[in-house]
């Protein structure tokens, strides 16, 4: 019984110093600042609020593109989509890629080798990879990598929870 009790005793204590550690010590994180200088189409911006975000999105769309998150391999219905169109940004609906640069990586993620227009993403770095945004919210959308199909050589790995598809655009 007296292992019982401390075992208890140090479970409480180690919650209730991380949550003191959380509440009074740890800085939050700061929200993303685009790269000097990154445009959009149009120079449209959409800017929402957390809750606004959350309203809007599932808790999946939201933990991906407003979290950095990521998803299952081939766990998107986009991944296998093989019709004519465009996939749109799930947070603002900015055109991003169309199934003209779409190819099958393998990967479990949908791909493309480029977006529909220059200026419809911006990437930065993120560890040892290239984080890709959404040039008009924001949204996290997965990373590109240098193992592309021609023209581009560049392989757009999308989530594909923070895109939708509009067929036939």
């Amino acid at each position: 019984m007296p292992q019982n009790r401390i075992f208890v005793l140090i479970a409480v204590l180690l919650v209730a110093g991380l949550w003191l550690y959380g509440t009074f010590f740890a800085k939050p994180r700061s929200p993303h600042q685009r790269p000097a200088g990154t445009t959009s189409p149009g120079n449209r911006r959409v800017d929402k609020t957390d809750a606004d975000w959350k309203k809007q999105l599932t808790r999946s769309q939201y933990n991906v593109a407003r979290d950095s998150g990521t998803e299952w391999p081939n766990s998107s219905e986009l991944t296998h989509e093989h019709r004519q169109g465009v996939y749109t940004c799930v947070c603002c609906h900015n055109p991003l890629f169309t199934s003209a640069t779409k190819f099958d990586s393998h990967t479990g993620w949908p791909s493309f080798y480029a977006p529909i227009v220059s200026n419809a993403v911006y990437d930065e770095p993120d560890g040892g990879r290239t984080e890709v945004r959404c040039s008009v919210c924001d949204a996290h959308l997965g990373h590109v990598f240098n193992d592309g199909p021609e023209p581009t050589g560049l392989r757009y790995c999308m989530n594909g929870v923070a895109m939708a598809f509009e067929e036939g655009k």
